[in-house]
Parts: structure tokens; C-alpha cells; sequence
């Protein structure tokens, strides 16, 4: 992990962090954010509740709070909830007695006994369907469940973070997802920003997957065009880091004299760069615009506007000069 330089923290505490954090990649005011906050939560067992777009890096947060928490000596169960069935949802998480129901040959242990002591991973959980949901509700109130096909309650000791891409708020007014289930679970809440919003990350994050996926490939990649990260900078990656991962392996694959090519001209048609290049500017100038009025045109400073977007005072004012924002566009 790559972030700023701290005199607070000692040479043993950077170690530690980092050794929890080793993944997570960037140094921008916006990951700052969402590690202080994955590294306050983690010494306590409030459940959390992970949101943000899809490939934004929700399960490494995950993985970083149970690292940091009294639990990292126990296990880290995962299920991504949207992966399995709705008919067997049930049983993947509470486990299931020898007969429970067609097919069930023999007993199961659920997800939730699995973590007995640890952390309980439920990514996509905005996906669990609504008459499951009363059943996981009661196990994170009380800490306790059946198995399928048994009437013998189960007692654990269960942290659970929970992750989604899907706004579990406006589901709620939907009567899309139980209001219950989603204030137990959203008891701390963290909003990953989606890669267009930590700008100042994809430099280190090109670095980091041009030498994993070099090593991994057994090939030397010694040159980084710069019109590669200027390019990936301008692009505003619908699908986040994953996306980001994907082009860099395919770049990997195919470089040539150790020098990383540029696919996003080469293998992107040049009306869809334009196309995304134009829609980045417009949303990018749209939401600076509006954190500009919400805070009274404040641009530094704790309530101004770069704080809010989590940028630095100056990379906001660079970018309010590239999209022609000045001071004479706020009303009267």
C-alpha cells in the first residue's frame, strides 16, 4: 500500500497497516478516506456494510478489516449471494440436515457455523431474496439460527461485513429489501469511490499490475509509455479496477521490446475514447459544480469542496481550471 508519509505513526504501526493493507494500492485523499474508516471499524464487531460500484475493490476492503481486527487469527468465510441459487441461498448460509429436501444426502454445515469466532464475508447482499431476509436479520440480532430440515437452534460468534453494488437505501422505499435488515447491517457504513474519483491512484495502480502481471507471465515490461497513464487517466473505467486489471493483462500479453502498449487507442475504437472522454468531462464538471454550490464556492479547508469530493485543495483547483470553472459562474 502507498500512502503519504505520517509522523503520528511509528515505523512498527506503517509496518502493520501496511501489512493488513498490502493490496489495496493508492494514495489519494478519497482511499485515505475509506482506509481510516476500514481501520476504526475493524478493532470492533459492528457489522459493516461495504457499497460501491461493481470492481471497485469491495471484498480487499473486507479482507483488510478482518486482517485488522481481534478476529484475523480466526477464518474469513466469503458467499457471494447473487452466485448462488435462491432455492439453495437458505442452506449455503444456515446448513441443512440429511433429508431437508430433495438431494440432500447428507448433512451440511452453513456459512454462518463455518465463521463460528471469525468474519462472515456476504458480498452482493442486495441480492438475497426477501423471504430469506427475515432469517438472516434474526442470526446478526441474536446470533442464532436453525438448519434446514432441523429445529435445533445453533449459537455463534459471528462478525459480518456485508458488500453491494446496488443502493440498498432506495430498495428499502421499493419494498425491494426489508428496512430492518438493511439499518442492522449499514450499523457502519463505507462508500468506496469509484476509480474516475481517485485519479491520483492510477499511476501507482498501472505500476503495481504491469509488474504482478509481468512476474506472473515470466515476461520484463521495462518501459510505461506515459500516453498510456494519460490515457487511463482521461478514460473514466465503467468497470473500476477490474476493468483497469483486465486491459493491463491484456497489455502485458501483448507488449513487445519490454515496452507496455498503449490498448486503449489501439484496441478501443477511437469514437468510443471520444464518446467516454466526452462523458467524463460532463460528469466530472457537473459534479464539481455541484459540490461547489452545496459548500458556498469554498474550494480548501475541512467543509470545502475538495474534502468532499476527497481531493487535494490543488488537483480540485487544477481541475476547475481544465473545465473552465471560476468564481464569476456562482449566482449572485
Amino acid at each position: 500500500m502507498r500512502l503519504g508519509d505520517s509522523n503520528s505513526m511509528t515505523t512498527a504501526d506503517q509496518d502493520r497497516r501496511a501489512r493488513r493493507f498490502e493490496q489495496i494500492v493508492g494514495d489519494s485523499a478519497a482511499l485515505k478516506v475509506v482506509l481510516e474508516q476500514a481501520q476504526r471499524v475493524a478493532a470492533v464487531d459492528s457489522t459493516v456494510l461495504i457499497q460501491g460500484e461493481t470492481g471497485t475493490g469491495k471484498e480487499l476492503i473486507a479482507h483488510a478489516i478482518h486482517n485488522a481486527s481481534p478476529r484475523s487469527g480466526q477464518a474469513l468465510i466469503k458467499l457471494n449471494c447473487a452466485a448462488i441459487p435462491f432455492d439453495l441461498l437458505e442452506s449455503e448460509l444456515f446448513g441443512h440436515e440429511r433429508g431437508a429436501f430433495t438431494g440432500a444426502i447428507s448433512q451440511s454445515i452453513g456459512r454462518f457455523q463455518l465463521a463460528d469466532k471469525g468474519t462472515l464475508f456476504l458480498d452482493e447482499v442486495g441480492d438475497i431474496p426477501l423471504s430469506l431476509q427475515p432469517k438472516l436479520l434474526r442470526v446478526l440480532q441474536e446470533q442464532e439460527f436453525e438448519r434446514l430440515g432441523s429445529g435445533r437452534t445453533h449459537r455463534v460468534d459471528v462478525r459480518v461485513v456485508a458488500a453491494t453494488h446496488r443502493d440498498l437505501e432506495q430498495m428499502v422505499k421499493r419494498d425491494q429489501f426489508r428496512g430492518d435488515l438493511y439499518y442492522r447491517l449499514s450499523v457502519f457504513p463505507i462508500t468506496l469511490p469509484p476509480l474516475r474519483e481517485r485519479l491520483e491512484d492510477i499511476g501507482p495502480l498501472v505500476e503495481h499490475y504491469v509488474e504482478v502481471f509481468s512476474r506472473r507471465m515470466g515476461k520484463r515490461i521495462a518501459t510505461i509509455p506515459q500516453e498510456f497513464v494519460n490515457a487511463s487517466r482521461d478514460y473514466p473505467w465503467p468497470g473500476n479496477i477490474r476493468e483497469l486489471q483486465n486491459v493491463i493483462e491484456r497489455a502485458v500479453i501483448l507488449a513487445d521490446e519490454e515496452v507496455l502498449p498503449n490498448l486503449l487507442c489501439q484496441i478501443r475504437p477511437a469514437s468510443l475514447d471520444l464518446f467516454a472522454r466526452e462523458h467524463f468531462k460532463e460528469t466530472e464538471r457537473a459534479r464539481i459544480l455541484d459540490a461547489l454550490k452545496t459548500t458556498g464556492w469554498v474550494v480548501g479547508g475541512p467543509a470545502g469542496a475538495a474534502a468532499r469530493m476527497g481531493l487535494k485543495r490543488t488537483t480540485l483547483i487544477a481541475r476547475m481550471k481544465k473545465h473552465a470553472i471560476f468564481r464569476s459562474l456562482a449566482p449572485a
